[in-house]
């Protein structure tokens, strides 16, 4: 049990795990972009959730809660994905070792403070993390981490460490696997499906806080920010919201491009011109994001331009609101009409 080794194809990707699902599926011969998976995963989302506290300052949300696109694929039909937690890490060990010698790649949900294979400026508190396991030697697991352009190799005492790692999102040791796949995927409904998920969450929720309505909500807050908190307690705020779009997001409108390339991947699958003019909207969507954060930086690190300030802030913000609402009511009606 000291050498299991076999085949993985490691790609670099922008989001664990939407790039996790990825892999696990070309690794069963379904070869998908992380830009399809995380279409058809329904990865798109935000939130605003000031009740919910991340070290004393509001829960932001860019993408839908951890586990969603794996539950999402596991739901397709013809695709079984084993999935477990654990009490016990010695258990949870044994578990991963008897699945790596059935040759079973081995998806695991970890805290990134624990992975020494991080550079130490990178390790944070943030307990979703996903990585595969597709190796053993010696003590030291072979491991594809989607977010690395090449696999690394994590000691099996800091591997358990970040398997059973406390706090929020907490890992319980969480392993899961595909046990079977079909011979290929029938994108044209996955894609609809995906689609329609992504809009509910966006246009249709009763939930003031969350979707097109919950960046509208952020941006009437932050206005008020200077007055209400005062300059240093409105930074915290600032740099809060754009350290959740940056570091446990993709980088400034990341998540919005990577839909925007999957409506661009779903237009040449479905030969549809409506979904370029989406994908069109989503980028755009996505360079107001990054506009946003680059001047929220600019304001935290009081390196401000002559046009930096809250109501351009709250300008941005709204301009993200506006793009997003128009092509998810457009994306609404296009799926209404698919099969």
């Amino acid at each position: 049990m000291h050498n299991l080794l076999f085949d993985f194809p490691h790609r670099q990707s922008a989001h664990c795990e939407s790039g996790v699902a990825a892999n696990l599926l070309t690794q069963r011969g379904i070869k998908i972009s992380e830009a399809m998976a995380f279409g058809i995963g329904g990865g798109l989302f935000f939130g605003y959730l000031p009740f919910i506290r991340i070290n004393g300052l509001p829960l932001v949300t860019y993408r839908s809660p951890a586990g969603h696109i794996l539950r999402q694929i596991a739901s397709i039909n013809e695709v079984c994905m084993y999935e477990k937690k654990f009490r016990n890490p010695d258990e949870a060990m044994a578990a991963l070792d008897q699945a790596l010698a059935a040759s079973l790649p081995v998806g695991l949900q970890t805290g990134v403070f624990w992975l020494p294979y991080f550079p130490k400026a990178l390790r944070f508190h943030f307990n979703a993390h996903n990585l595969v396991v597709y190796g053993k030697q010696g003590e030291e697991y072979l491991i594809s981490d989607p977010v690395f352009p090449a696999p690394v190799r994590c000691p099996a005492e800091d591997l358990a460490r970040a398997r059973f790692a406390s706090g929020a999102l907490a890992p319980k040791g969480k392993m899961y696997y595909l046990t079977r796949t079909p011979p290929e995927l029938d994108y044209g409904p996955l894609i609809a499906r995906g689609i329609r998920s992504v809009c509910r969450m966006m246009l249709d929720s009763y939930f003031p806080l969350i979707g097109v309505r919950g960046i509208r909500f952020l941006a009437k807050r932050m206005r008020h920010w200077p007055q209400r908190l005062g300059r240093e307690r409105a930074e915290l705020h600032l740099g809060h919201v754009v350290r959740m779009q940056e570091e446990i997001g993709t980088g400034g409108g990341g998540f919005r491009f990577m839909y925007a390339a999957f409506l661009q991947e779903g237009a040449a699958i479905m030969q549809d011109q409506e979904l370029r003019e989406y994908a069109a909207l989503l980028t755009a969507a996505g360079d107001a994001w990054r506009e946003f954060a680059a001047m929220a930086v600019r304001i935290c690190k009081g390196r401000v331009r002559p046009d930096d300030s809250y109501p351009a802030m709250v300008e941005c913000l709204n301009q993200c609101a506006a793009l997003e609402g128009k092509a998810f009511a457009g994306l609404k009606q296009w799926a209404k009409q698919q099969p």
